[in-house]
């Protein structure tokens, strides 16, 4: 299984790894019996992330696209977090193998996740916002 330059840079050096103390969103989605779980921090200001954060626990497929979801929603608003598509975290990764594309999805769910976490918090129904918040579809494949 072939890994880009970005990917294996992503695994080797996570960007913004660890609990953030002053999150006022945290969302963790994945499963236990797929191995990859994401949990995801975020701290919001007048609609804007002004801090990102992430712990994962799984392959290095997911740690890199951890690492790199944060840093495409960091300084963005959470509209903007919010059109964050799987997709476009593989594309910025230059690709992942097939069988490790569930890990982008994860990523975008755990975005999805936390802002949802920081609407609730806040007495705002993250569901007609946020949408629902997916299941790791590949841990019905195992």
């Amino acid at each position: 299984m072939a890994y880009s330059e970005k990917v294996m840079d992503h695994f080797a050096h996570p960007r913004n790894v660890g609990e953030l103390a002053d999150a006022n969103g945290v969302g963790e989605v994945g499963n236990s019996r797929c191995g990859d779980i994401m949990k995801m921090f975020i701290k919001v200001k007048d609609n804007v992330i002004e801090d990102v954060s992430f712990k994962t626990f799984g392959c290095g497929a997911a740690v890199a696209t951890s690492s790199m979801a944060t840093e495409m929603i960091k300084g963005k608003t959470i509209d903007e977090a919010l059109k964050l598509t799987n997709k476009a975290v593989m594309e910025a990764l230059d690709g992942l193998p097939p069988v490790k594309v569930h890990c982008s999805v994860l990523a975008e769910q755990a975005i999805k996740a936390a802002i949802s976490d920081y609407y609730t918090r806040i007495g705002i129904d993250p569901l007609p916002i946020v949408g629902e918040i997916g299941d790791c579809e590949a841990c019905h494949i195992h």
